[in-house]
């Protein structure tokens, strides 16, 4: 009997040394880490739910003046092919809020369109003047303007600006009989009489690099920048190439001359004061981050190609002037 109960302690003290050499067979290391394709699954993931997240934000009315689900949008529905006026819905055009019977369309009115889109938003636009773009924006009377304009170190000390959502290369426009049509260079421009729309970069510091231009007083709105030069008040404008390239599809004797990528082209100081102003950018008021950041993660999943093509569309629906 004592032999039979000594050989049952040895059989269960083998069989619990046995179990406790699995376990620790089977228990990783602390330090292993996690194959390749798992941390990137993991990354993958974390993105994902970073986008899930500022969209859930953005549809359950927190992000600062969304409470409402309206996003709206300040523009001067004046400044084709950017914005304009029309006055029905055709080609998927949107109310203006402030002016009853009357419709906004263009590349701004198509990116809002898509942010709201993405978002789950109703859009508002509203019009307004070029000058009283940013004072809404700063109120909150707007949550946001899409209206051509430039990221410039000046205009983002006084909002935050989402994008770029459009690159504007910066050109002049002259008419088909002017001695200026067959310029090269800015240089060529000398002497001439010239304008362009106020607050903008290309009055403030383009224009002023022509050697004895005469600068008249800056335009109100860009129709009025080329009223001027097709009633031959100026010898030609500066502007950016999609507003040019708008005009000259409605009026065929206008002549753009663009200089970019040469040397006779407009100057600044460095790549950086270029881009700032050839990069169009959506403001928003500032400390507005998470209506910034949701306006951005729409914008980054837009190419180059994407941006062109839609600006393209704008410029074959706009109505005649």
């Amino acid at each position: 009997m004592i032999m039979k109960t000594f050989l049952a302690l040895l059989l269960t003290l083998a069989l619990c040394l046995s179990m406790a050499a699995c376990g620790s067979s089977e228990a990783p290391a602390a330090d292993t880490q996690a194959p390749a394709d798992t941390q990137a699954a993991d990354t993958q993931a974390a993105d994902t739910q970073a986008a899930a997240d500022t969209q859930a934000a953005a549809q359950t009315g927190t992000i600062p003046g969304l409470e409402d689900g309206v996003f709206t949008v300040g523009m001067e529905c004046a400044y084709a092919p950017y914005n304009w006026t029309q006055m029905d819905d055709a080609n998927g055009a949107v109310p203006i809020s402030n002016v009853p019977g009357a419709y906004a369309n263009g590349y701004d009115v198509m990116i809002a369109k898509k942010i709201c889109e993405a978002n789950g938003w109703e859009l508002e636009i509203v019009s307004s003047a070029w000058d009283s773009l940013t004072p809404a924006v700063q109120s909150g009377t707007m949550d946001a303007n899409i209206a051509g304009q430039s990221m410039t170190a000046d205009r983002m000390e006084e909002v935050d600006m989402a994008g770029p959502y459009y690159y504007a290369t910066i050109v002049c426009v002259t008419t088909n009989d002017s001695p200026y049509a067959t310029a090269t260079s800015i240089a060529d421009l000398a002497g001439g009489t010239c304008t362009s729309q106020s607050g903008t970069i290309w009055y403030d510091s383009c224009l002023p690099q022509i050697p004895d231009a005469n600068l008249l007083a800056p335009a109100e709105t860009a129709p009025a920048m080329i009223m001027q030069l097709q009633t031959g008040t100026v010898d030609f404008i500066c502007t950016d190439l999609p507003t040019a390239m708008a005009a000259a599809a409605k009026d065929d004797n206008l002549h753009i001359l663009n200089f970019s990528g040469t040397d006779g082209d407009f100057q600044f100081a460095s790549q950086q004061e270029l881009d700032e102003n050839v990069n169009i950018g959506i403001a928003v008021a500032k400390g507005n981050t998470a209506l910034k950041d949701a306006i951005d993660a729409v914008l980054a999943n837009m190419t180059y190609t994407d941006f062109n093509d839609l600006m393209n569309e704008a410029i074959s629906i706009q109505p005649e002037v």
